[in-house]
């Protein structure tokens, strides 16, 4: 999803992805869903923190154990630069019961940033590759 959102904002401006990567990250899923339901931190391999040079941030994560992975957490901690901006939150979901709690929680900790407005929208695991549904949800968030 973060490829095509970014096809689409590339048409418009500049954009680039900006991927984390955990550095101390399970390739269990019982434990990746321990450390999300916890809330718990990733430590992330090196990366920029600071948004005040972009006009809009578009910030994404899958729904683990109703909420982020352990990776956005950290990078919701510790972004800089992000009061005033309009960012755009987006997840990807298997049973969808949790969509809407993380995207709460992502929510919260960057209102508490300052961040002026917030859109949001989440898509289904299985459809996030059938490119034309997931364009037009994001043109209309986009408009």
């Amino acid at each position: 999803m973060a490829e095509i959102l970014t096809e689409e904002l590339k048409q418009k401006g500049e954009a680039i992805i900006i991927e984390l990567k955990a550095l101390d990250e399970s390739n269990k899923f019982f434990s990746q869903c321990q450390r999300a339901f916890r809330r718990k931190r990733a430590k992330l391999e090196p990366v920029s923190f600071n948004l005040a040079e972009y006009d809009l941030i578009c910030l994404g994560t899958p729904v683990w154990a109703f909420g982020p992975a352990p990776a956005i957490n950290t990078y919701l901690d510790e972004c800089l630069g992000i009061a005033g901006k309009e960012v755009v939150l987006f997840s990807t979901y298997g049973s969808g019961t949790g969509s809407e709690r993380c995207l709460n929680y992502m929510q919260d900790a960057l209102a508490k940033k300052g961040v002026k407005s917030f859109k949001r929208f989440s898509v289904q695991q299985f459809k996030v590759k059938d490119k034309e549904p997931v364009l037009a949800k994001i043109k209309e968030l986009l408009c």
